[in-house]
């Protein structure tokens, strides 16, 4: 991506002007210096003698991971610009929870403009406005500048440094803040569905529940940067005292929460007494932050990443007592602590960061709540069985009552309706997403088999002939090893778009078979039809130009098998798909980018 200019590789200074959109991670281009007395000034790091101490690191990971360290440290980043026209580059420390971040940027007259900014810090001292730390460079033609960066965290120190074009970085912006308004949406929606559950139903499982969810989104807002820019007790919102101690409250909400899903009290009572312990533990951890939260950071991270161990323990507890609850606690909550741990070791500097570890908590939370929603249902199915299992009991042992049972009978079933009408609603999107291919949105696998089977019944009773086009991207994997999975991914979904457009008749079933393959039924289309259906493909998806460096063809190409048959009482539609596959392989075998039949 970089091609620093031959005379400045020898002084390590960057040339910025070959800079594409992609951003580039500085950890082997910026000198680092530990400053244990966290006494240095600009001026002492600027000093000659100062610039023989920093020192550049030689590691593949994207940040530099620091560790639990009360130390601050300078890195220092030599930068040019090789073009003859002015440019703006963007410094960027990609993590939002660092407690101190200073930048001396040139100011273009021989001195430097400061930004103090940081985690603890108001967010009205940024120099860009975004939930990580971002500096703007202003780069004259043809020159040189060094730039200065101080860091220094009350909690483990990462700092993973990048440089941006500026347009490259706003749409990575754009980006990142849509992946966190859909978390919000997704904790919005819980939030307000187990709301009205606990408004109805006057249960304080859904209270603790939705209560966990708040704590734990408002910890996560926090942790991403995004808190609004006020103060808490003197302390801002977005510090890591307050991330820490939102953390703290979810845990403890969350432990709650599990006490009553699991019923530990009753099933666990030595082990729910521990439980206990741990709540109030959370609950006066804010006080410990407030005041010694740079002594008691790697303490916390260690009792945090204990508890979760300790919760998942407690459920596989209950499971093996064949506590129902327990099932879905271990899928739902075993995903969201999974994501926390792996936040949490990537703090420590044991797991690298990456998007999974970066947003891990955020992954795990939402994939929790929507896995949760499912136990909840089903928690409601088994408190109707409860309620008409006493019912039964009630009208053969109080005859007296009758009367009074019946009407409550009556109130009981009117909400039984609405439950089960509820959960209709819940199985009808479930089965939707069940025959639906969540990448691309056309058919999946599962729902293509079940179709082939259909048709080839009904072609069998009709003896119409039914086609099927096998269809393959053509050095898809040279592809995704090239450009990465996220334009892979838009790949696919945008041949996948061209296949439904294309074979557009209402018969016609168009799905993803798997990998970078997709198929596509033709009822009552002999081998000739669906020929002409395939070339016409072939010609749509190389009219998208999608470019293709390993490509003979210099853009992505498709090759398609055709099998036309009818069906017949001895043959199993896997036949249908067999003849199609072969002539693929034949269409492979003759160059790709085309199309054979099995004839």
């Amino acid at each position: 991506m970089i091609c620093s200019l031959g005379a400045w590789a020898e002084d390590r200074v960057l040339d910025s002007a070959q800079l594409k959109e992609e951003p580039l991670s500085l950890t082997t281009w910026v000198g680092l210096l530990e400053d244990s007395t966290r006494t240095l000034t600009i001026e002492t790091a600027r000093s000659a003698e100062m610039a023989e101490r920093f020192h550049h690191e030689r590691i593949a990971s994207a940040s530099f991971a620091l560790g639990f360290t009360r130390s601050a440290y300078w890195f220092r980043l030599a930068i040019g610009n090789s073009s003859n026209q002015a440019l703006t580059r963007l410094l960027v420390v990609d993590n939002p929870r660092i407690s101190q971040v200073d930048a001396y940027v040139p100011d273009g007259q021989g001195g430097y403009r400061v930004w103090r900014t940081g985690a603890d810090r108001p967010q009205t001292a940024k120099a860009y406005d975004n939930r990580n730390f971002v500096f703007a460079l202003q780069l004259a033609a043809n020159s040189q500048q060094e730039i200065y960066l101080r860091v220094e965290s009350s909690i483990g120190l990462l700092v993973p440094l990048q440089l941006w074009t500026v347009e490259g970085f706003q749409a990575y912006a754009r980006e990142d803040y849509m992946a966190r308004a859909g978390y919000m949406g997704i904790a919005v929606a819980m939030i307000l569905f187990n709301l009205m559950l606990f408004i109805a139903l006057r249960e304080r499982i859904y209270l603790l529940y939705v209560t966990f969810v708040l704590c734990a989104v408002c910890a996560l807002t926090i942790k991403n940067g995004m808190a609004p820019d006020w103060t808490l007790f003197g302390l801002p919102l977005n510090s890591n005292e307050a991330y820490y101690s939102g953390a703290s409250l979810a845990l403890s909400s969350m432990l709650l929460f599990m006490r009553s899903m699991l019923q530990t009290a009753r099933l666990l009572p030595r082990v729910d007494r521990w439980l206990l312990a741990l709540v109030a533990l959370y609950l006066i951890s804010p006080l410990i932050y407030a005041a010694a939260l740079a002594q008691v950071s790697r303490i916390a991270i260690v009792i945090n990443l204990l508890t979760a161990f300790v919760m998942m323990g407690v459920a596989l507890a209950c499971a093996l007592k064949r506590q129902r609850s327990a099932y879905f606690f271990l899928a739902a909550f075993g995903l969201l602590i999974l994501g926390g741990a792996t936040t949490t070791l990537r703090a420590m500097g044991i797991l690298p960061t990456n998007a999974f570890t970066v947003d891990g908590l955020q992954i795990g939370s939402s994939l929790e709540m929507l896995l949760l929603a499912f136990a909840l249902a089903d928690r409601i199915n088994v408190m109707r069985q409860e309620k008409l299992r006493a019912q039964a009991r009630l009208l053969q042992t109080q005859e007296q009552l009758v009367e009074t049972l019946q009407r409550s009978e009556r109130e009981l079933e009117h909400r039984v309706t609405e439950r089960t009408e509820e959960l209709r609603v819940l199985n009808s999107r479930l089965q939707t997403l069940s025959l639906t291919d969540a990448l691309t949105g056309i058919a999946n696998r599962r729902h293509f088999d079940e179709v082939l089977i259909k048709e080839w019944q009904h072609a069998q009773r009709a003896g119409y002939p039914l086609a099927l086009p096998l269809v393959d991207v053509d050095w898809f994997k040279a592809y995704n090893d090239h450009y990465g999975h996220l334009a892979g991914d838009s790949c696919l979904q945008q041949i996948a778009h061209t296949l439904a457009a294309t074979i557009n008749r209402s018969t016609d079933l168009v799905a993803r078979y798997g990998g970078e393959e997709f198929v596509f039924l033709a009822p009552s289309t002999g081998l000739d039809g669906a020929q002409s259906m395939a070339e016409k493909l072939v010609e749509a998806v190389a009219a998208l130009e999608l470019p293709h460096e390993h490509s003979p063809l210099d853009h992505i190409s498709i090759s398609i098998g055709v099998a036309s048959m009818r069906s017949d009482a001895a043959s199993p539609p896997q036949s249908l798909l067999q003849r199609a596959d072969a002539a693929l392989y034949r269409a492979k075998a003759q160059g790709r980018n085309r199309v054979a039949s099995d004839s």
